[in-house]
């Protein structure tokens, strides 16, 4: 029901995010999705990729701060509005989003979140019925 995604501490200059991703590229990682929050001195990464626990390892050893972590990832409807269906889910239950993402896979929209309360936002998504995703159908589509 979830994923793990990773999440790199960069610096905000030049080339710090091409050395994150040239060490997917020379371990045959793919990158399918990526995002960054940034303030005045550096940025969060976060990356869904195809092998986060083995790419936690390369970036690891190349020197380069990650932490992993498991998120929820859930697939969309695609027709207007449905991201905030979605989202009044755990609102109504007085769940909080920390952050979320979206990215296409294999033709689906997929949104990836985290919650303040992983239990229950776990119940409501079998509860409600939400195609989750989760990293055996990332390593089947990509590796």
């Amino acid at each position: 029901m979830t994923i793990h995604q990773l999440s790199v501490f960069v610096e905000n200059k030049s080339g710090t995010v091409v050395k994150v991703l040239d060490c997917f590229k020379e371990n045959g990682i793919q990158l399918i999705a990526i995002t960054i929050a940034d303030t005045s001195e550096y940025g969060i990464c976060r990356i869904v990729c195809s092998e986060p626990l083995r790419a936690y390892d390369c970036l690891k050893e190349a020197g380069i701060a990650v932490s992993i972590s498991e998120v929820f990832a859930v697939s969309l409807a695609d027709k207007p509005g449905a991201a905030a269906d979605v989202l009044r889910l755990f609102t109504k239950e007085g769940i909080s989003v920390a952050y979320l993402y979206a990215f296409l896979l294999a033709g689906k929209a997929v949104m990836v979140f985290r919650t303040d309360n992983k239990e229950k936002a776990r119940s409501i998504i079998e509860s409600s019925g939400l195609e989750s995703i989760e990293d055996s159908l990332l390593s089947e589509v990509f590796v």
